[in-house]
């Protein structure tokens, strides 16, 4: 691979982690690596990201762009492509990532891999690794056109933490505009469920079968060890529990003590928002299950024997 191009978002005008892991896909595919830094006043950010091993830094600065449009920001991922002529684009498996892939594919008519998890050289080609299946498989993809465009989804490996310093130059995207207009940006009350600073969670998946389950099965051992109780994506989207209570990259981040994860098989997507948990234990009865590649207890069983029993002896060593 000669070149890869990524673009790094930023977040309260600083990298997201989410760039700093595109740029440890980037290096290790070799070649040379291009980081673009799209925004208004984004100097401070593109330096920072220079000497985080972001190597030649593209630093898109302008007035137009100081807030995500699709249109503006693909006529300014275009002029880095136009100037650099990269044969990869890496972009976040995020909204704008997702925004971003797909319009810039349709106009360079250029094959697009997303959701990818890793990407790895063979001979001359690239071979794009997504899972499918809840996880339980990988997908090997290539792609055709120039350049191929991936998105990498969030988590599937660690940011870079190296300190090689790069450059940053000025890419000039004076009129860069679109047809859309950014009205304003709106975030979510916090609601009465902030999983971000308990200390013990306690997250069902599919695995409890029907919502019922959630208040006979699982209700009971969180209330017995004083946790709060957490939800993957597919007990959510299947309207089993408010989004609030969703674990994951497109729900809430957690780090607590403990992490229980009962009947979550345990997709990236997941994996992301409780990976960095102190300690986790799993209970799943498919041995197989990815969320005991990041368990520090893993029980291999059926949940439904497991739980109540383990929530009555948290109650009889409580003397309830």
């Amino acid at each position: 691979m000669s070149k890869t191009l990524i673009v790094a978002e930023l977040q309260n005008g600083a990298p997201r982690e989410a760039a700093l892991e595109l740029i440890t896909q980037a290096r290790g595919l070799g070649g040379e690596l291009v980081s673009l830094v799209i925004g208004s006043g984004v100097a401070e950010a593109a330096e920072d990201l220079a000497k985080r091993g972001g190597g030649r830094v593209l630093a898109a600065d302008d007035a137009a762009l100081a807030d995500y449009t699709s249109g503006a920001y693909a006529q300014a991922i275009r002029r880095a492509l136009d100037q650099e002529s990269p044969d990869l684009l890496l972009l976040s498996n995020t909204p704008i990532g997702w925004d971003l892939a797909g319009k810039l594919a349709a106009a360079l008519d250029a094959g697009v891999a997303t959701d990818v998890v890793r990407i790895e050289q063979e001979g001359d080609d690239l071979v794009f690794i997504k899972r499918m299946f809840n996880a339980k498989l990988d997908s090997r993809l290539r792609v055709t056109g120039s350049p191929r465009i991936a998105t990498v989804q969030p988590g599937a490996c660690e940011a870079y933490a190296g300190s090689d310093a790069g450059s940053v130059e000025s890419l000039d995207v004076s009129g860069c505009g679109s047809r859309t207009v950014f009205k304003e940006l709106r975030t979510a009350a916090a609601g009465g469920h902030d999983l971000t600073k308990a200390d013990l969670i306690i997250s069902g998946g599919r695995g409890l079968q029907k919502p019922e389950n959630f208040d006979s099965v699982l209700k009971p051992l969180v209330e017995a060890l004083g946790a709060q109780m957490g939800a993957s994506r597919p007990v959510v989207d299947s309207g089993w529990l408010p989004h609030e209570y969703q674990v994951g990259s497109s729900g809430q981040v957690v780090a607590p003590k403990l992490y229980m994860a009962v009947g979550i098989s345990g997709a990236i997507q997941h994996l992301v928002g409780m990976k960095n948990s102190n300690f986790i234990i799993a209970i799943n009865k498919d041995a197989d299950a990815p969320i005991f590649e990041v368990a520090d207890l893993g029980v291999v069983a059926d949940l439904f024997e497991i739980v109540p029993a383990l929530t009555e002896a948290v109650s009889a060593a409580k003397g309830g």
